[in-house]
């Protein structure tokens, strides 16, 4: 709203330049007038498809202002002008270094897409639009991350993505810039930091590898126990499964065979 309100301010000025603006307007048209046709290639300006051009007399820009794409006319004596691209430029934030929330040193990098969406305001608002959106969103990146802990800025890059996008949007209103996209590249993290995640994760693998092993000893244990109610009840079942152990011993091609005794046999021998 405050943009469209200085846009507006910008486009209706009275364009009044006083007398002795008039006077040097119109002593340039006459001189333009009686050197032609050679002074008609310092007035002719093309503008390419994707720039917009601001035009200055004595100062002031022209009523309805950027001009383009096209060809048009200008004064060479008392007219001045401002090419503006307005294609989408892409810039890389440098690596920020960013203390998190919970008191983690990182590195982080990203990438915004911007484009100038009001030439008039970009020329006229502010110096260098594209070196203040650079600053900006360095400190925007250094601010938001800063609220953040390490397993949010590890894990929701979207959202703070869109976060950084609102703000830089919000901020470069003003300017005529719209940012179009931001997008966090990478994240680095210390090596000894590196070194404490990875013992950590291999200690939580290794938890987890001996609570399924237990569990599998445990189902095993359950599942010989209901083996062993089964053979119970039936006395050749034993025998039976007798046979089949060493007909897999035998299929191995090994030379031992153990013949499994009943313990009543045996304690007629430990008697004696």
């Amino acid at each position: 709203t405050v943009g469209r309100c200085k846009q507006s301010a910008l486009d209706n000025h009275d364009g009044s330049f006083g007398v002795c603006g008039w006077v040097l307007v119109l002593f340039s048209l006459l001189l333009t007038i009686i050197t032609l046709p050679v002074s008609i290639w310092m007035c002719i300006k093309i503008v390419k498809e994707y720039e917009r051009a601001i035009i200055f007399r004595l100062g002031r820009i022209l009523r309805g202002g950027a001009k383009g794409p096209g060809l048009f006319f200008i004064l060479p004596c008392t007219d001045s002008l401002i090419n503006v691209d307005m294609r989408t430029i892409t810039f890389d934030i440098p690596p920020q270094e960013v203390l998190t929330k919970d008191s983690v040193t990182v590195s982080v990098d990203g990438v915004v897409y911007y484009r100038v969406q009001n030439a008039t305001l970009a020329v006229a608002n502010i110096t260098n639009a594209d070196a203040a959106t650079r600053l900006l969103a360095q400190t925007t990146l250094r601010n938001v991350l800063g609220t953040k802990n390490l397993a949010e800025i590890l894990s929701d890059r979207e959202e703070i993505a869109h976060s950084m996008q609102c703000t830089l949007d919000d901020a470069t209103d003003d300017w005529g810039i719209k940012v179009e996209r931001v997008e966090i590249k990478d994240v680095k993290l210390p090596q000894q930091l590196q070194r404490a995640m990875a013992a950590e994760a291999e200690a939580s693998r290794e938890a987890r590898a001996k609570v399924i092993a237990a569990e599998g000893e445990m189902n095993a244990s359950r599942a010989l126990k209901e083996a062993s109610l089964v053979i119970a009840e039936s006395p050749s079942g034993l025998q039976l499964r007798y046979l089949q152990t060493l007909n897999t011993i035998a299929a191995e091609k090994n030379s031992t065979i153990i013949f499994p005794l009943p313990m009543d046999m045996m304690q007629a021998f430990m008697k004696r």
